[in-house]
């Protein structure tokens, strides 16, 4: 989906006049104003389970905000369906005082992972169900072995998740716990993109920082504040690999989607599964 996609949809729902593009990934995102204020539309692409999907990121900011979890509260109660495009809206967050550290995800994951289950059903936290779709997206921009070999790691390594014992008790999770989702306003860090709500292996949340140090070049001081903060590094729980490298497939199979209208996106693609086909956890890789 690209932005003038996205704002077609955005248009149906009489949201359009004025919105300034955020962000273009899984969702577009856009900051939009009416009479009533100023908010935060996501439009997702035209998918079946996307709908489902926005509907339930709704109901997680509506049981945050009865936790007094601090998190990005819900304008609407059901999304609007577009021509198959979910539409979700959100109050606008004041302006952002500092950039997000990691210390600042592992403050509000112990408040998350203090919750009891939620009022309504969150599903398991399966990192891998997006690999076919984000491969069948990106076609014959990728080499067909390389999509071969991604589907085999992660059959391997949904195998292998399925067998491990958790540390911790599981339970919800935010899922997706880096400091691009976390916004750090006059009142402190506040959690924001809550789709990837789920409940499940709280380590979940825990290894999504041990990669960033891994592979994303997070400073060694950052790792430890966020360990620090927590409580606990995951490091020590021998299911980490595990977990690490289901994330690692997802996150290569994701850059693939953008792949034939990116190129570099492709090279970022080749140059991530290139590491994974030599087992060589050091090289670095770009957010994209």
């Amino acid at each position: 989906m690209d932005e003038t996609r996205a704002r077609e949809v955005l248009e149906a729902t009489g949201l359009a006049a004025g919105a300034e593009l955020v962000s273009l990934g899984e969702n577009a995102v856009f900051a939009v104003a009416n009479r009533d204020g100023s908010f935060v539309a996501k439009v997702g692409r035209g998918s079946p389970d996307l709908a489902a999907r926005a509907a339930r990121e709704l109901a997680v900011g509506r049981w945050l905000a009865t936790a007094g979890v601090p998190a990005v509260r819900p304008a609407t109660d059901e999304p609007w369906l577009i021509d198959g495009h979910p539409v979700t809206l959100w109050h606008r967050l004041p302006d952002a005082v500092r950039p997000a550290r990691p210390s600042d995800v592992a403050q509000l994951l112990n408040l998350v992972h203090a919750l009891p289950a939620p009022p309504f059903t969150l599903p398991p936290r399966d990192l891998l169900s997006g690999v076919e779709r984000w491969l069948r997206l990106a076609g014959d921009a990728i080499d067909a072995e390389d999509a071969v070999y991604l589907r085999g790691r992660r059959d391997g390594f949904a195998t292998a998740a399925a067998a491990l014992n958790p540390h911790l008790t599981p339970g919800p999770i935010h899922g997706d716990a880096l400091p691009r989702n976390v916004m750090v306003g006059p009142d402190g860090p506040v959690l924001v993109d809550l789709e990837t709500f789920s409940t499940d292996f709280r380590e979940h949340d825990l290894v999504v920082m041990a990669l960033s140090r891994d592979r994303y070049g997070l400073p060694d001081d950052a790792y430890d504040a966020f360990v620090a903060t927590y409580g606990w590094d995951v490091r020590e729980w021998d299911g980490c690999t595990v977990l690490r490298g289901a994330r690692e497939t997802a996150s290569c199979a994701w850059v693939a989607q953008h792949a034939p209208t990116n190129p570099k996106a492709l090279a970022e693609f080749r140059r991530r599964v290139a590491s994974l086909r030599d087992n060589d956890p050091e090289v670095r890789w770009y957010p994209f």
